[in-house]
């Protein structure tokens, strides 16, 4: 005769359940905090690093361009223009290829970036930007240059300090140019691009020009506007002679 008992089945109790619940919830908020602080750690440190050696790569990239077209002959002069006649176009930069190197003595005595041609967000994490549809360095128009304010070696961290008076000195194989700030900084909309027009709005000036506009992100870590400042070449020299900043190095 088979006996009617059985042990009695094992019953899941509430606060077992719990414990189970606050365990996983535990170890899940733990690996997402884990996880924000890697993101973290990324943007603010090691998006500096590589920045830091792309933009070194672009400088000595393109310092060993200029030593080799300074050995090289010169090329012979181009015939003068006919009488009357347009004269020719500067050919452009190459694009997403550093021309110049920036040095702003308000950022630092250490502070040298490299100017490359275009404003693409890949670009810009090897130095800063320079819009392409503008003039070029030192001619008549506006040399304008964008650069991140934040991430990736943040170049322009310290632009809201920019002060009417400060210079701005650019250096291409064979000039120095000298620009310095009359206006700004200026906050606007992305949109807004008549701020890096020839003759640009918003800014101190009223007739053309060789002028250098300077845009960046704003707010500090957003960028939904933009912070701008205007300058105006007030001295030129050959690139080999003595000078302060860091930009002949």
């Amino acid at each position: 005769m088979r006996s009617r008992w059985a042990p009695p089945r094992d019953r899941i109790r509430p606060d077992a359940v719990l414990r189970a619940a606050v365990r996983t919830l535990s170890e899940v908020c733990l690996t997402a905090g884990t996880l924000i602080v890697l993101f973290v750690a990324y943007v603010l440190l090691w998006t500096g690093v590589e920045a830091d050696r792309a933009a070194a790569g672009e400088t000595a990239r393109m310092r060993d361009r200029w030593a080799a077209e300074a050995a090289s002959p010169s090329p012979p002069a181009a015939p003068a223009a006919a009488p009357g006649s347009a004269a020719p176009e500067e050919p452009r930069y190459a694009p997403g290829r550093a021309f110049a190197e920036m040095y702003v003595p308000r950022f630092g005595r250490d502070w040298v970036r490299p100017v490359l041609e275009g404003t693409d967000a890949e670009l810009l994490k090897r130095g800063l930007g320079h819009y392409a549809s503008t003039a070029r360095l030192g001619a008549v128009g506006n040399f304008s240059v964008a650069g991140h304010r934040r991430t990736y070696g943040d170049p322009f961290k310290d632009f809201p300090k920019l002060r009417p008076g400060d210079e701005v000195v650019l250096q291409d194989a064979r000039t120095r140019y000298t620009y310095t700030i009359r206006g700004g900084p200026v906050r606007t909309l992305p949109t807004d691009v008549a701020v890096v027009a020839p003759v640009p709005g918003k800014s101190p000036f009223t007739m053309p020009g060789r002028y250098l506009t300077l845009t960046t992100c704003d707010p500090e870590w957003g960028h939904s506007h933009r912070l701008v400042v205007w300058a105006e070449l007030t001295g030129t020299r050959a690139a080999g002679q003595d000078g302060t900043g860091g930009s002949s190095g």
